[in-house]
């Protein structure tokens, strides 16, 4: 089984073809997937600071999203371009059934958020219009990090006020991530933000609306897609001639990466081999994720195996990993890494000492999907800064897939990015989770931990650049030092890698 076949399953255009981009991007979930996994259709909780904060609007409100069928991209030149790559990447008819439309009466979303006039300060700035500058917004916010940084408290909270006046989740971009760095800053001076970071963190995947939230964010933009798409490439290739394969996810979630990996050794030519998977993750939903890759899996004939494990990453040691001689090993880091504590926060360095661990079990491959910002032991302005260009990139992005009054946008901004945005904002210490570094300080952490980077496939890179061409031209994809970088605008926002 050679790279390729992994792009033959899961992705339906508007003319009705099937395509993989990335097993966890599918926009159509699968019937064991639907039928596995028992979602929780209750709101996100409210923000602590809603009670007593003076902001009318709150970007941690509940918005309660109604999944429809028509988020997925679905233009003209995203058909023509697919259709293109028809001879490589369709796939067999399959009976997927769409995700159904839920018979709960939402609410309109003025009933949702409070939009009642704000109190302004007796002396303010000028009123922006509704495109306000985006450079007047950001100094604004810069300056309220400054007053905060100072411990100017009058002065910071004066300029609270006066950006409470120019910030809205229905803005524009620079004005929507405002109000999520405003309700930072608060947060900060009143040391509440560890609160708010675990009341919005969401548990997968239970929470219906946050799952289709995140379909939505990686329908809309190609970043996490084409991250986790790498991969698995990366995965598929090393492994193309094992017959028994052990599959170590730090951090499964709800599990969809692997579910086109699953399909791909399938179709391999002699038959599928064995397959196990140790799924890592602190929520309750291991059980659920078990069950749909053991359903999928008896539905193409692959043998397989499912091996919970439900420690923080940390405290993974190689016996919990049941490590078998005649295995093949991949272990996968996508976008969890950066949430295990390093040696600013532990003396004991539990992120080096991870991938020490990981290296001592000699893995075929290692796959690293990370978001490329540098937010971990910068200081609170360096990393304010960064936070807001990081993901001013990201919400103009949407903005180009997303209608700015869509209840869709507002959801995945509030659940995908929100939570973090507080998180590296308000927090400090071991509370601060969100701790993303660059591509290069993980290179460096990965050659002491004793790994050699190896180049992606050249195949999946080759179908990675014309699926951009899908996309707005915006986009940029990079190969740098067999690594591929994701941006917006030359900004990179995702890098994907492969160890041995």
């Amino acid at each position: 089984m050679d790279s390729q076949q992994i792009f033959r399953y899961g992705y339906t255009t508007d003319s009705g073809i099937n395509y993989d981009l990335t097993s966890i991007s599918n926009p159509v979930l699968s019937e064991w997937t639907l039928n596995s996994l028992k979602f929780n259709l209750s709101g996100s909780p409210n923000s602590p600071l809603s009670g007593h904060s003076s902001t009318g609007e709150s970007p941690f409100m509940p918005v309660e999203v109604h999944p429809q069928d028509n988020t997925k991209v679905s233009s003209e030149d995203i058909r023509h371009a697919l259709q293109e790559l028809e001879t490589v990447l369709m796939a067999p008819d399959t009976d997927e059934q769409p995700m159904t439309t839920s018979t709960k009466t939402w609410a309109p979303l003025e009933t949702l958020i409070n939009t009642q006039p704000q109190a302004r300060p007796h002396k303010r700035l000028r009123e922006f219009p509704d495109s306000c500058p985006q450079n007047g917004v950001k100094h604004l916010l810069i300056k309220c990090a400054e007053a905060m940084s100072d411990d100017q408290i009058e002065e910071f909270q004066y300029l609270v006020q006066e950006a409470r006046c120019v910030v809205s989740i229905h803005g524009d971009p620079i004005q929507r991530l405002g109000a999520y760095m405003l309700e930072g800053l608060v947060a900060r001076h009143e040391e509440s933000g560890t609160n708010i970071y675990k009341a919005l963190k969401c548990h997968e995947p239970e929470n219906r609306e946050l799952l289709y939230c995140m379909r939505i964010l990686y329908d809309m933009c190609p970043y996490f897609k084409f991250g986790y798409m790498a991969a698995n490439g990366a995965i598929a290739e090393a492994l193309r001639t094992e017959d028994r394969i052990h599959i170590i996810d730090f951090q499964i979630a709800q599990g969809t990466q692997w579910t086109t990996l699953i399909q791909a050794l399938a179709a391999r030519p002699g038959g599928p081999p064995h397959v196990r998977i140790t799924g890592i993750s602190q929520g309750d939903n291991l059980q659920l994720v078990g069950k749909m890759l053991h359903d999928m899996s008896r539905k193409f004939n692959i043998p397989f195996e499912f091996n919970p494990l439900a420690v923080p990453c940390e405290e993974v040691t190689r016996d919990m990993l049941k490590i078998r001689g005649g295995e093949a090993l991949a272990v996968n880091f996508s976008l969890q890494l950066h949430h295990t504590p390093d040696e600013s926060v532990d003396v004991n360095n539990p992120r080096d000492g991870l991938l020490r661990m990981v290296k001592r079990l000699s893995p075929k491959v290692m796959t690293l999907v990370e978001q490329e910002s540098n937010t971990n032991t910068s200081p609170f302005l360096a990393r304010f800064t960064e936070t807001m260009d990081y993901y001013s990139a990201m919400m103009e992005s949407i903005d180009d897939s997303l209608a700015r009054e869509s209840k869709e946008r507002i959801g995945v901004e509030q659940h995908c990015m929100g939570k973090d945005i507080v998180n590296m904002i308000a927090c400090e210490g071991k509370e601060r989770v969100e701790r993303h570094e660059l591509l290069g300080k993980w290179r460096l952490r990965l050659c002491m931990a004793g790994f050699k980077q190896c180049p992606l496939s050249s195949y999946v890179n080759s179908v990675i650049k014309k699926l951009m061409a899908c996309y707005s031209d915006k986009y940029t994809l990079v190969e740098k030092d067999g690594a591929l970088l994701l941006g917006w605008k030359g900004r990179s926002l995702i890098s994907a890698s492969a160890w041995h």
